[in-house]
């Protein structure tokens, strides 16, 4: 039985694929369609398996937000060409709208879900065989409240959602609130929501750039009564330079490098550990100024921006803030 080119299309609009892929799925079947849907089926599959090991860095994130429930869903894949495609947008697109339908808890319950009889893992696999690019879910985030936003930055890269207390909250100022989000990329609402593995890795390289700082700057006073120049003996790499410039000596050399061993040990034997943790929480503080949504200042756009902090913004709209999420597939 021939192959006909109206069989071909009614396949390609059932299935996504591409036209030489439903021909040759139609004429393996005989003109079968559930049989050539399978075949079909069976490449993407085939496709996701051997394209497993490979890097998906691209992708299609998408947002949405009504009665108090917002969700992002992002979808990754291997290239930028895909991830533009009108299909893989939608492909996205749905998910997400299913997952607004039926609020899953879990990213697992997300894509155990059904669209169209088939399970939005199904779905990924499927496209993949399609495109013939390595594709899965990313991430699903949501949060829930009185009244919730969302805003996707264009390209369809990054997306935010945002819960406030307050039913019927202002939506110039809460869209405001989910770009600066978008912007400013904050850590969490307050310092108190900061997670503790947080705060404890921020505060140990606080206390190891205080301790090298305070070194620093004795093997550098040192130097200088010394009659050298510091910024001529801060590496071997440079001592080496510099004495074949002719700019030190060998002599300078040789005792920049004593200097550099022997202070160095000496204060870092004898540091004030009070003196260091004083300098490693004022810089936690610095931190939670400029991670924290609520301390940040507030780039949303209109009259207030760049004036005032978000926690001010929120106090004059008479609204509170109780949860956000992002989720970017850019480099920061």
């Amino acid at each position: 039985m021939a192959v006909t080119l109206a069989d071909i299309t009614h396949l390609r609009k059932m299935s996504g694929a591409g036209m030489m892929d439903c021909k040759n799925a139609l004429i393996e079947a005989e003109s079968d369609f559930e049989k050539a849907m399978e075949i079909i089926r069976k490449k993407g599959q085939a496709v996701a398996a051997k394209r497993s090991d490979r890097e998906a860095s691209e992708g299609c994130v998408l947002a949405a937000a009504e009665n108090g429930f917002a969700a992002i869903t992002a979808v990754k894949c291997e290239t930028d060409f895909v991830a533009r495609n009108a299909d893989f947008i939608a492909l996205t697109k749905s998910i997400l709208d299913k997952a607004m339908e039926n609020k899953p808890e879990t990213l697992d319950a997300l894509t155990a879900l059904t669209v169209d009889g088939r399970s939005v893992s199904e779905l990924i696999t499927d496209r993949s065989g399609i495109t013939g690019e390595k594709m899965e879910m990313a991430d699903y985030l949501f949060v829930s409240g009185g009244t919730v936003t969302s805003y996707i930055h264009p390209g369809n890269k990054l997306a935010t959602i945002v819960a406030f207390a307050e039913k019927d909250a202002d939506y110039e100022t809460i869209h405001g609130i989910a770009m600066h989000i978008a912007a400013m990329s904050p850590v969490a609402i307050d310092e108190s929501a900061v997670p503790q593995k947080v705060k404890d890795n921020e505060l140990a390289v606080a206390i190891e750039k205080t301790k090298a700082e305070l070194v620093a700057k004795e093997v550098e006073a040192a130097l200088r009564k010394a009659g050298i120049n510091p910024a001529h003996v801060d590496s071997d790499d440079h001592i080496d330079s510099n004495q074949a410039k002719g700019w030190i000596t060998a002599e300078q050399a040789a005792q920049a490098r004593e200097i550099r061993k022997t202070v160095s040990e000496e204060k870092a034997a004898t540091l004030s550990e009070q003196k260091v943790m004083g300098i490693a929480n004022g810089r936690m503080a610095k931190f939670y100024k400029e991670y924290t949504l609520l301390e940040q200042k507030y780039e949303g756009g209109g009259e207030d921006a760049g004036k005032i902090t978000v926690k001010e913004l929120l106090a004059k709209k008479h609204l509170t803030c109780t949860d956000f999420k992002r989720f970017t597939l850019n480099q920061e």
